[in-house]
């Protein structure tokens, strides 16, 4: 695309005070010149045959190889979708109706995505098995392994906790599924450019926002010889595009974002590693009665999440918020209504008054320092707050 090697496009620079990367990164400076350049010259249906169409054509087929590549799969194993949500809810049902024969039973972890949740829970009528997790919000294994049975047609395992940060045993997972023959379906949103890519997949699903991509453009791998099978459509383990006009200029965009991130990932991890253990240790140190949750090293480098009693979740982001600060509370996909997030419950961890932190790729270490500075005062007077309510 040309713009992989331009100092702008080696690290993006978040918004000053900007903490919630989990949710959304800003657009990274290579997404951004990509598009603009797509915008031009790949505005074409990429399915005609003039000359337009087959200049869009091909930089769509250039982006789906780097992002294949990023993702570790075939080109042809790879599918655009409208979002992270669409990808799972395709990759979900082609999978069970593929697998249907076998039966309708489906295993997940009970800290999924709601998107993954809510797809299962769709699919089998509610009847989906949950494993459980352990303190730090992590399957164990053998008890996933325990879980399946002659009848289960899919597993699902998420790379990591896209709320605590907890990483999965995704590789011991696959294994006890492959001896089995049962896929699996791994949710790969929180992780996908920061780390290794998760092996043992039957498929994968990613979305580009969250890695300075365009929003808009979710990512679906199946692995060649999987049982997929199109809802309403017929049997097919490849071309699961789900049709229409695809978005190239959008997905152009993500395969650049995607391509730079990777290219960075270990340098700008190790860095967002540093930053995060730092606010671990000073949120334990200066913040009294507030509990820091999900696993402490087994975690991605960019999300710290913590609970403080005698808090309200919702008054704690509005209090940061004024402070120049935008982070999270409450289940990730739940926050505009703040319920109690799922994942917390799951972990027996205290699901009210929590936060989470997640540093953007390029956040300045001067925000972190400031972020640390406030926080401390900005949960006392919360507390204060509801106190005198309470009075």
């Amino acid at each position: 695309m040309g713009t992989a090697n331009t100092p702008a496009a080696r690290r993006s620079t978040p918004p000053s005070g900007y903490l919630d990367a989990a949710s959304t990164e800003a657009l990274h400076p290579a997404a951004r010149a990509a598009l603009l350049a797509a915008l031009d010259d790949g505005w074409a249906d990429p399915v005609r045959l003039y000359r337009a169409a087959r200049q869009a054509r091909a930089m769509l087929d250039r982006a789906r190889e780097q992002m294949a590549a990023a993702l570790q799969c075939r080109p042809d194993e790879l599918t655009f979708t409208a979002s992270g949500a669409a990808a799972v809810q395709m990759a979900l049902d082609g999978l069970m109706l593929g697998r249907r024969r076998v039966g309708a039973a489906l295993v997940a972890s009970a800290v999924e995505h709601s998107s993954v949740l809510h797809a299962a829970g769709h699919a089998t009528g509610g009847g989906a098995t949950l494993v459980g997790v352990d303190g730090f919000g992590a399957v164990d294994p053998q008890e996933f392994a325990a879980a399946l049975g002659p009848d289960t047609a899919l597993a699902c395992l998420q790379s990591a906790n896209h709320e605590v940060g907890t990483l999965q045993p995704v590789q011991a997972v696959a294994s006890a599924c492959a001896r089995v023959g049962v896929p699996l379906l791994v949710d790969a949103a929180a992780s996908i450019g920061h780390g290794p890519v998760p092996e043992g997949w039957s498929a994968l699903t990613a979305s580009a926002h969250k890695w300075g991509g365009p929003a808009g453009v979710g990512v679906l791998c199946l692995r060649t010889g999987v049982r997929w099978r199109r809802p309403g459509g017929s049997a097919a383990a490849a071309g699961a595009h789900p049709g229409g006009f695809d978005n190239v200029a959008a997905i152009v965009a993500a395969a650049a974002a995607l391509e730079v991130v990777v290219a960075h990932a270990a340098d700008e991890d190790a860095r967002l590693s540093e930053l995060t253990t730092r606010i671990r240790a000073a949120v334990a140190a200066t913040v009294p009665d507030c509990e820091v949750v999900g696993h402490p090293l087994l975690r991605l480098p960019h999300i710290v999440t913590f609970s403080c009693l005698y808090a309200s979740g919702e008054a704690l982001v509005s209090q940061l918020d004024r402070a120049g600060f935008a982070v999270s509370s409450g289940s990730s996909c739940s926050a505009s209504t703040l319920d109690p997030s799922h994942v917390l419950v799951a972990m027996g961890a205290l699901s009210q008054g929590n936060i989470r932190v997640s540093l953007p790729r390029g956040v300045a270490d001067s925000d972190v320092e400031r972020f640390l500075q406030v926080l401390p005062g900005a949960v006392a007077t919360v507390r204060d707050q509801l106190a005198g309510a309470d009075r």
